[in-house]
């Protein structure tokens, strides 16, 4: 008690010989800018991207081939990803990320399982960086020690994942002492069982942030309807599903850094079909399931003119369309969903958000949605 009195008789002492001498008290610096990533996917033309309302793009995807060699597998990849890389002709600031992986790719495994398969992982994929001027890579393995998307695991893919990305950042370090650049280095990642193949507290060093998928919490493979981009925990959910705040808390948790997370957002909706009609669709039984549809398809198909009724939930603060004539529910991210998801990670001290995916977007309202909630400060 008596050094905490000194220490803060001192720094009074020291306040005031700053405020005799006639000097200013310094402004403390203003918190960093949180960050906007979004996904683009290949295809046969690149969109009309605006450069200057992102901070990163992840381009998806490349993958991994038997060899264990990462690859671009469409003819229009190379394409497509060059025309990403011009953008930063109207953005110098913008990063442009090739992003491995995405659901159901394989070949992960076999590839992190000996040092010469992660050397053969490791520069091809700096061969591509190399090759068309990116500044990061972002591993999307979904998921380690896990096989849910009918790909090859082992138990022993939480150890070889770190030893794979021990190198890449060393990889890219070299790289970067070469070039005189800061190289990225990132993973997307999903919470619970889904992330029990990752060492948490060995790769979080090794990481310039983690793209956290909160999304796709109810689907076609959940027993009921519900929010499948939730951001908190809803009072009409009797099974406490899954949730954006609740995935956060778990990488927290685990002792990432907050300023590495990255909470995700949903520019798609989930559909289901032939739901039991109470509680207007929401956390109800559904026999037939409609899929993926984007949040263009919502607006330009004008859904909410032709039977559906958008309701709100507060405690999710997340939104869902109900039709009660076909007894059809969407869940999805709309703009009153993303304002309350930029306020969360600016509260709490996030690094920033990403969405899924560019393509997605009712050209780029939602973008503009989210550019404008992160350029309004608190």
């Amino acid at each position: 008690m008596n050094v905490l009195r000194l220490i803060l008789s001192a720094a009074v002492l020291s306040l005031g010989a700053c405020a005799s001498a006639g000097q200013p008290l310094a402004d403390p610096p203003p918190p960093p800018a949180l960050k906007l990533i979004g996904y683009v996917t290949n295809g046969s033309s690149l969109p009309p991207i605006s450069a200057r309302k992102l901070d990163v793009i992840n381009f998806a995807f490349a993958v991994v081939n038997p060899q264990h060699r990462v690859y671009l597998p469409d003819a229009d990849g190379p394409r497509t990803l060059d025309g990403l890389v011009k953008l930063r002709k109207d953005n110098p600031e913008l990063k442009i990320v090739l992003s491995i992986g995405g659901w159901s790719a394989g070949n992960f495994s076999e590839a992190a399982a000996t040092p010469e398969a992660r050397t053969a992982f490791t520069d091809s994929a700096m061969a591509l960086l190399r090759a068309h001027d990116l500044d990061g890579l972002d591993i999307d393995w979904e998921y380690p020690t896990l096989d849910d998307a009918g790909i090859s695991a082992s138990p022993d893919d939480k150890a070889n994942f770190t030893a794979l990305l021990s190198q890449l950042r060393t990889a890219l370090d070299a790289e970067g002492t070469t070039s005189h650049r800061q190289y990225l280095l990132s993973i997307a990642a999903a919470e619970g069982r889904f992330a029990s193949g990752l060492d948490l507290p060995r790769i979080a060093p090794l990481l310039d942030w983690i793209n956290l998928m909160t999304y796709d919490f109810h689907g076609s493979l959940t027993p009921t309807t519900g929010h499948a981009a939730g951001l908190g925990a809803s009072k009409l959910d009797p099974d406490h599903a899954r949730n954006g705040i609740a995935a956060a808390q778990y990488f927290l948790d685990a002792g990432v850094p907050a300023k590495k997370i990255n909470l995700g957002m949903a520019f798609y909706g989930r559909r289901f079909g032939d739901v039991t009609d109470a509680q207007h669709g929401l956390y109800q039984r559904f026999d037939s399931d409609g899929g993926f549809i984007s949040y263009g398809e919502i607006v330009q198909g004008g859904l909410l003119q032709h039977g559906f009724t958008r309701y709100w939930d507060a405690d999710a603060q997340s939104a869902w369309l109900w039709n009660p004539t076909t007894r059809q529910m969407i869940s999805y991210d709309d703009p009153q969903a993303l304002q309350a998801k930029v306020r969360f990670v600016r509260e709490h001290g996030l690094g920033g958000v990403m969405y899924w995916e560019y393509r997605q977007d009712d050209g780029e309202a939602l973008l503009d949605v989210v550019r404008e909630a992160i350029d309004a400060g608190p």
